[in-house]
């Protein structure tokens, strides 16, 4: 496959062409455009074997008009400045989307968490959580799992600062533990939002739900969570995949089984009940729906033609360039995109950091009737405002964003 092009270019190639529609004026481009605040922290880590690694880790705020920054850390060797950036851009206009009181952040450690030990992993986390301390907060910023972290991580982060405070500051990280704070449903949140625009996508006769093929690229808490609840929908879901690769049957897999078979340690390039495949064939299988949930940039301009699904789901966060959008949408294939199909994470963080500032819980079926309710709202102003302006899903969920930080901004004012 072709070198993948820099997330950030993404990024700004699609603000600029919302900000286009929307006639945006220079100096509101430029505001928008820019990252309020980037840091970039170098910070020693002990090993278990007494030798000391120097790590390189970011978190950058977009923007913060709405609200609080929110977005999460990544543990990945890939990680970079440019990829921080856009994922904390992107984070902005989805939470506009879904009309929740937050801006845009992301994070990241350039390390293969894999390769670290539970202590070593604990180490680096709490010394990165100190680097950016000076950032992050309940009022301020609030980060959240993503790639290569999880819950347990998100608690180091919580306990770090929390030390630093003197007492327990539950709201400054979501998809915490429910032990200390995290919320029911959380974890398959993002997974559920999937089914949930699905669910409307079919209401409005995209594609039926009952029977349809779907294929998953990545098995971690969106993709794997996604598999499990599509395929009760009545699905088919015919191939999945994880880093090592992926495994495909035509007449359908065991997702449940899938799943324990992560669970032990098994790698879906060696998982029973059908063929074995690679990431990039399974982009370009005959399937209904698509769901790309693992890394950025997955579908260019070097495999768009390829693609041979009908409707593309985005369950990771920019995993198509401007290039292959103009080519899907030339070939007719509906894409919804990131910042509309895979808000439920964002959204259930939300309802966490509610209930963190009020200390009042609430049940599983409630939070879970909440998001529904968030992202049905969200998928019919998209569809109709895409259908007004005759434009993409994603042309028109971009504009809903920038829009709503646009006018809060001028709302606002600039200071002083």
């Amino acid at each position: 496959m072709a070198e993948m092009p820099s997330p950030w270019v993404t990024a700004l190639a699609q603000f600029d062409d919302a900000a286009d529609r929307l006639h945006l004026d220079d100096a509101l481009r430029q505001i928008l455009r820019s990252c309020k605040r980037e840091l970039t922290v170098h910070f020693p880590v002990r090993l278990d074997d007494g030798s000391t690694t120097v790590f390189r880790g970011h978190r950058v705020q977009h923007n913060v008009v709405l609200g609080p920054a929110k977005g999460g850390i990544r543990y990945h060797p890939a990680v970079d400045l440019d990829e921080v950036k856009a994922l904390a851009m992107w984070m902005t206009w989805k939470c506009a989307v879904a009309k929740i009181p937050y801006g845009g952040a992301k994070g990241g450690v350039a390390v293969d968490p894999k390769k670290l030990s539970d202590r070593e992993l604990e180490n680096l986390t709490r010394r990165y959580a100190t680097e950016i301390a000076l950032l992050i907060g309940p009022q301020e910023d609030i980060p959240a799992p993503d790639m290569g972290t999880d819950a347990h991580v998100m608690a180091w982060i919580m306990d770090t600062y929390s030390m630093h405070r003197g007492y327990s500051v539950a709201g400054v990280v979501t998809g915490k533990p429910l032990s200390i704070g995290g919320t029911l449903g959380r974890l398959e949140a993002t997974g559920r939002g999937l089914l949930y625009v699905a669910q409307e996508a079919a209401g409005q006769g995209l594609t039926p739900l009952a029977g349809a093929s779907v294929a998953i690229q990545g098995f971690g808490n969106v993709g794997g969570v996604a598999a499990r609840l599509l395929a009760a929908e009545g699905c088919r879901v015919v191939a999945m995949s994880d880093s090592s690769g992926g495994v495909y049957n035509e007449r359908g897999l065991d997702a449940e089984a899938l799943h324990r078979f992560r669970q032990e340690g098994g790698k879906l390039a060696q998982a029973p009940g059908g063929d074995h495949l690679s990431n990039e064939e399974l982009l370009c299988l005959p399937v209904d729906i698509l769901i790309p949930a693992a890394m950025e940039g997955q579908i260019s301009a070097a495999n768009a033609s390829q693609v041979r699904a009908k409707i593309i789901l985005e369950g990771a966060n920019g995993p198509l360039t401007p290039e292959a959008d103009s080519i899907l949408a030339e070939r007719g294939i509906v894409v919804i995109p990131d910042i509309l199909a895979n808000a439920g994470g964002v959204v259930v963080s939300y309802f966490e950091w509610v209930q963190d500032i009020q200390s009042f819980f609430w049940e599983e079926d409630e939070i879970n009737e909440r998001l529904r309710r968030v992202m049905v709202r969200a998928f019919a102003e998209v569809k109709s405002l895409a259908d007004e302006r005759h434009v993409t899903l994603r042309e028109a969920a971009t504009m809903r964003g920038v829009q709503r930080v646009a006018e809060a901004t001028l709302v606002r004012g600039i200071y002083p």
